[in-house]
């Protein structure tokens, strides 16, 4: 019996090219990637192309969507214009990619028969709500266009579900990092700017004074959450909080980092961006119930084994290995 084929779009990029990773390493599944290549990477697949098929263009064309889709089982719905920065500089572009696009591929994944949409949101749906942590039954309060249109998708996927019969789940991550992840792009997180000064002993720019908090999600947990979505059928249409369950200031972080790369790190504070929120963190008790998903990557061990990638990749000899850690 041939096994089914599972789409990843967006597989190029940081945290689908992971989750390509996840399906090869569980081998139930035959894997196809649907991505532009305008913000993925070729080389962040080069080492299994090989093993999966690759349908190459742009989710907004609807033939494009059409022929990914044919055939295919399940969808992990990776791709995206990331970054509030971003979708605030280019706010319509943003909205084009993010909710037309999803849109489009829902409609071809429902044409096409496809029986399970997960879709990767955001914890930027909620917004500055003050309550913590963050529980699934707040009312969301977006406060940039790329959260909005991460929550315009997410009521897409619930109505595709509710009409239709398509099995959905929007996985909303909290502030994922690990390897792969572009620390030379304007838009990338915190992680791969801040491992990269880690790295070369360089000046770490924290905009805001350090205080606020995140519950960083090191990528394996994500893939982890994907692969288990895939294997229950209890998809019901609505969001699950994707995370450690835990926050941590920036501050405390950059003193994390500095232990890891054994020399203290050096911080230049920076005036606060818009649209950023200041503190985050998540509930993962309707993810535990849901998807029986549990964290299995915690922050100092991710820190340290994404330092030991960039380390790796820029060919810096360190001392950082793989190690553990809470």
């Amino acid at each position: 019996m041939s096994r089914p084929v599972v789409l990843v779009s967006g597989g190029a990029g940081f945290i689908g090219s992971n989750v390509v990773d996840g399906l090869l390493a569980d081998g139930s599944y035959q894997v196809r990637v649907l991505d532009s290549f305008a913000t993925g990477r070729r080389e962040n697949l080069s080492h299994c192309f090989g093993a999966i098929e690759t349908v190459e263009g742009d989710m907004r064309d609807v033939e494009t969507v059409e022929e990914a889709v044919d055939g295919v089982w399940a969808v992990l719905h990776q791709a995206a214009l990331p970054s509030v920065p971003r979708s605030i500089k280019s706010p319509v572009t943003t909205s084009d990619v993010n909710i037309g696009g999803t849109l489009k591929l829902l409609s071809a994944a429902r044409r096409a028969g496809v029986e399970k949409v997960v879709f990767a949101s955001s914890s930027s749906v909620y917004g500055e709500t003050a309550d913590l942590p963050k529980v699934e039954t707040m009312t969301p309060q977006p406060v940039s266009p790329y959260a909005v249109t991460k929550l315009c998708a997410e009521h897409y996927c619930r109505v595709f579900h509710e009409l239709y019969g398509v099995q959905t789940v929007a996985l909303r991550y909290f502030n994922v990092f690990g390897p792969r992840q572009d620390p030379s792009s304007q838009y990338s997180g915190v992680i791969p700017r801040f491992i990269t000064a880690a790295l070369n002993d360089t000046v770490c720019v924290v905009h805001g004074d350090g205080s606020q908090t995140r519950d960083f999600s090191y990528v394996e947990n994500i893939v982890r959450a994907n692969l288990l979505a895939l294997k229950t059928d209890r998809l019901h249409g609505g969001a699950v909080n994707i995370a450690c369950g835990r926050r941590v200031s920036l501050n405390t972080m950059l003193v994390v980092l500095g232990e890891i790369a054994g020399r203290q790190m050096r911080v230049e504070y920076a005036p606060r961006r818009p649209g950023d929120v200041e503190h985050s963190e998540a509930a993962i008790g309707l993810a535990q119930e849901v998807l029986h998903y549990e964290p299995v990557v915690h922050l100092k061990e991710g820190l340290t084994r994404t330092m030991a990638w960039y380390a790796e990749q820029a060919g810096i000899g360190s001392s950082v290995s793989a190690g553990s850690g809470a």
